[in-house]
């Protein structure tokens, strides 16, 4: 067994592991330390999956792999947990008794993260899947005293537990068909007779499993309540890490696995990927809080990226990576300025964001940057995201998923352009005074603004770059 295949997650263990001892040993009125740990620790952690990424071989029987799709999901995770920790900084200040246990929960859920994109067998896959989405929980219940927070908690337990049996199910019919948990073993099954009809019967589950944590309709209840209720650094981290992790899973089963069960398992995926983008954004449209509305925002492009997952080639998990990467960065600088603007407000509702430009015209452009992104409006990235992601699936002729997708997007425009009207054009409720935005959350503001126009207007180095690792 070669250990440096697992550079990166026993990094981000031991990461883990320094955090809860400098909770423990700092005292009360220097609890920020942990904090800045973290932020160095997540910082090193990215610039290690660059500089010695570990060995790409297979891990315990070929059981796990480190193989550039993983790692490119991993550097997509770390680079998550590194902006998210930079803009909860002021955030985790009221939990000054608890805020070293948040970026603990934190740097375990990432281990979990880095585990379902380099399993190649269903038992670690289920494994790390526990181990990202048990943190999250208590992530999300995190704002002990308020309501909202403990509901999404209890919603988020339940129906967590809920998905992982429908995957265990599926997973046992996947074992008794094939007698192992492999990937290689199940698909090799479906060369055979007999007992086929076992290992599809499973793999439709296990698909449903897994698109509870992307939030494809219908097993998208969930993702409004828990992203109105939880913390908003939370929010984001559910919104783009966790995301990830779920596309990082079937972009490894669907080609191995799901695709060779036959044409019925591909028609549920494109189902799944056509309920989610007009049920996400016909639901958005409606929405006055903007958590709930980014929430419902999700669901639509987890519709789009399930379009790169149908493709079911290198070219098309290209496409997802390279949209899961513009979905981040635009998301970290949409929830930043949630963020920052509720501190001041005291509230998530959009009626809130009334004149916003006027009274911060830096998170203003900065918000409306990634609302334009995330709407797929040049020379903003999701343009260009969304153009990869349709080529590829047009190359497969299914030109109606793309006259779908194309026409979901103009709706979208609908509720992304009614926010930015009430950042704009609409007088600010009550004071109209200019605020100040922390030096921090500048810097991760002016970050994410900076990456998603360079992500828009120079795609082609960082596509070249993702296609070169997923070979």
């Amino acid at each position: 067994m070669d250990f440096s295949t697992l550079n990166l997650e026993i990094g981000a263990a031991v990461l883990g592991i320094l955090l809860l001892a400098a909770s423990l040993l700092l005292p009360a009125k220097k609890k920020g330390g942990t904090a800045v740990l973290a932020a160095i620790g997540f910082g090193a952690l990215l610039v290690m999956s660059f500089a010695a990424p570990g060995g790409p071989g297979p891990f315990f029987k070929g059981q796990y792999v480190n193989d550039g799709t993983a790692l490119l999901f991993k550097q997509i995770f770390i680079l998550g947990a590194f902006l998210v920790t930079l803009m909860a900084f002021r955030f985790s200040k009221r939990f000054e008794d608890m805020r070293g246990e948040f970026f603990i929960l934190m740097a375990f859920s990432l281990v979990g993260m880095m585990g379902m994109a380099g399993a190649t067998d269903f038992l670690t896959l289920y494994i790390a899947l526990e181990l990202m989405s048990l943190p999250l929980v208590v992530l999300t219940a995190f704002e002990k005293k308020a309501e909202r927070s403990t509901e999404a908690g209890v919603k988020y337990v339940l129906l967590s537990a809920m998905s992982s049996a429908i995957l265990l199910f599926g997973l046992s019919f996947l074992y008794g068909a094939a007698g192992s948990f492999s990937y290689q073993d199940v698909a090799a099954v479906l060369t055979g007779s007999g007992i086929k009809g076992f290992a599809v019967f499973g793999g439709i589950f296990v698909l449903a499993g897994l698109s509870f944590k992307i939030a494809a309709v219908p097993f998208h209840m969930w993702s409004p309540d828990i992203y109105e209720g939880a913390p908003a650094p939370v929010t984001a981290f559910l919104a783009v890490a966790s995301k990830a992790a779920g596309f990082a899973a079937l972009a490894r089963i669907f080609p191995l696995v799901l695709a060779p069960m036959g044409p019925g398992v591909s028609v549920l995926v494109v189902l799944l990927a056509s309920m989610s983008m007009v049920v996400g954004n016909l639901s958005a449209i409606p929405q006055t809080n903007i958590k709930r509305l980014l929430a419902y925002s999700s669901i639509a492009h987890a519709g789009y990226m399930l379009l790169g997952v149908f493709v079911a080639t290198k070219a098309g998990t290209a496409a997802v990576v390279y949209y899961l990467l513009l979905y981040l960065v635009a998301n970290v600088g949409a929830f930043t300025a949630v963020t920052a603007w509720s501190d001041i407000s005291g509230s998530d509702e959009i009626s809130s964001f009334k004149g916003m430009w006027k009274r911060s015209p830096f998170l203003g452009a900065v918000f409306i940057v990634s609302l334009l992104s995330l709407a797929g409006i040049p020379p903003a990235a999701g343009f260009i995201g969304k153009f990869f992601l349709l080529v590829e699936v047009a190359k497969q002729g299914s030109l109606w998923l793309v006259a779908l997708a194309m026409a979901m997007s103009v709706v979208s425009l609908y509720y992304y352009v009614s926010v930015i009207k009430a950042l704009v054009a609409d007088a600010p409720e009550g004071d109209d005074s200019s605020v100040t935005i922390s030096p921090l959350l500048k810097v991760v503001l002016l970050a994410s603004a900076v990456a998603t126009v360079l992500l828009g207007v120079l795609p082609g180095p960082v596509m070249d770059f993702i296609k070169a690792a997923i070979g």
